[in-house]
C-alpha cells in the first residue's frame, strides 16, 4: 500500500481567510484594478466553440472502436469537458454575460453543461460561492475532504485512487456533508441535460453517450488538468491555503491556475488575471505556487506528508454573523459578484 501519510488530521488555525485582507490591501495600492471588474465578452464564443466541437465527436465516435472511444475521450474529449467545467465555473461567477443578466449566465452555464453528460451547473454556482465566502469552513466549505476520505486514503496507493475517484467525491461530498433543497433552476438543469443525455443515446447510441460521460469521468480524475484539484489548496507549504499556477496548461482551463488571484478577486475574469497578477506582481511574486500540475499529482502520491488531510480548516463561524460581514464587505468593496444569490 505505500507509505502512509505522517498526518492525523486537519491544519486548524484561528485566522481567517487571507483574501479579503490581502484583497483590500491591493486596491488601496492599485485601484486601477477595478477597471478589470468587468465580465468576459468572448466568453459565450469560447463556449459555443467547445459544444460544437463535442457536437461533431458525438457524430465522429459512433462508428469508432471502443480502444479509440476510451483514448479519445481521455486525451481530447475529456479536455475539452474539463474546460467545460472550467467555464461553468466562470459563469457561477456571472462573468460571461455580468451581474446585471443573471439569468443569461445561468442559461450559458446549462449550455455549456450539455457535453459534460452529469448536471451541475447550477448546483456547483451555490456550493462554489460558499467556498469563496467561507473557505476553510468546516461545514460550509465542501471543497474540503471528509474525515472518512482522509482516514480511508492515507496511503500511497489510497491517494492514488482518491486521485481517480474525485469525480465522484466533488458531486457526492456536497450532497452528503452539507445538503440543500433542490432550487427550480436545478431541477430545470437535471430535465434539460437528461434529455439532451437521451438524445444522444437514442440518435447517435450508447457509444457516444459513453464517451461524453468517460471525458468527463476520466479528465476530473487522474489527469494533468485536473492537477489543478489539488494544487489550490492543498497546503505543500505550511501555512499557506491557497496556490497559483502559471504554466502553459492555464490556456485550456480558463486560467483557473492564476487561484490566489481569482480568490483575492473574484470579480476578474480568468482572461484578465494575468494582467492583475502583472498590475500587483509585489504581492504575488512572493506567493509559492506550483510549476507543474503533473508534478502536483505526482508529489500527492508519493509525499507521505501530503494527503487528503492537508488542507488547511476553521471552526465553523456563526452563518447570521457572515452573511452581515458579507453584505458590508459588499457595500465597502463594491464585489457584489462574489456574493451573489444563487438563483
Amino acid at each position: 500500500m505505500g507509505q502512509h501519510v505522517s498526518r492525523t488530521d486537519f491544519e486548524w488555525t484561528e485566522s481567517l481567510e487571507p483574501h479579503a485582507v490581502r484583497r483590500t490591501d491591493i486596491l488601496k495600492k492599485y485601484p486601477q484594478i477595478r477597471e478589470l471588474f468587468k465580465p468576459d465578452e468572448n466568453m459565450k464564443w469560447k463556449v459555443t466553440l467547445l459544444v460544437f466541437i463535442q457536437f461533431v465527436m458525438i457524430a465522429a465516435v459512433s462508428e469508432m472502436s471502443w480502444t479509440y472511444i476510451i483514448l479519445l475521450a481521455y486525451c481530447f474529449g475529456g479536455v475539452i469537458n474539463h474546460a467545460l467545467t472550467l467555464a461553468v465555473h466562470e459563469i457561477a461567477h456571472n462573468l460571461a454575460f455580468g451581474h446585471s443578466r443573471p439569468m443569461a449566465n445561468r442559461m450559458l452555464g446549462m449550455f455549456a453543461n450539455l457535453p459534460i453528460a452529469i448536471p451541475m451547473s447550477i448546483s456547483f454556482k451555490k456550493y462554489h460561492l460558499e467556498h469563496h465566502r467561507y473557505q476553510g469552513d468546516e461545514v460550509f466549505d465542501t471543497d474540503i475532504p471528509t474525515y472518512f476520505e482522509a482516514k480511508l486514503f492515507c496511503t500511497t496507493v489510497g491517494k492514488f485512487f482518491w486521485l481517480l475517484l474525485q469525480p465522484l467525491f466533488y458531486a457526492l461530498r456536497p450532497l452528503l456533508v452539507y445538503p440543500k433543497p433542490p432550487s427550480n433552476l436545478e431541477i430545470i438543469n437535471a430535465i434539460i441535460q437528461l434529455s439532451f443525455d437521451f438524445a444522444v443515446f437514442h440518435f447517435f447510441g450508447g457509444k457516444s453517450l459513453l464517451y461524453l460521460f468517460l471525458g468527463t469521468l476520466l479528465a476530473l480524475g487522474l489527469h494533468p488538468v485536473a492537477g489543478h484539484f489539488v494544487a489550490e489548496h492543498y497546503m505543500f507549504h505550511k501555512g499557506y491555503e491557497t496556490y497559483s499556477y502559471y504554466g502553459i496548461l492555464n490556456c485550456v482551463t480558463f486560467n483557473v491556475g492564476y487561484h490566489n488571484e481569482h480568490h483575492d478577486f473574484p470579480a476578474v475574469p480568468g482572461c484578465n488575471l494575468p494582467k492583475l497578477r502583472e498590475i500587483a506582481k509585489d504581492y504575488y511574486d512572493t506567493l509559492p505556487h506550483h510549476d507543474s500540475w503533473v508534478q502536483v499529482l505526482y508529489d500527492f502520491v508519493m509525499d507521505p506528508e501530503i494527503g487528503p488531510y492537508a488542507r488547511i480548516k476553521r471552526k465553523n463561524r456563526d452563518l447570521a454573523k457572515e452573511i452581515k460581514d458579507a453584505e458590508t464587505f459588499k457595500n465597502g468593496n463594491g464585489l457584489a459578484s462574489t456574493f451573489d444569490k444563487v438563483d
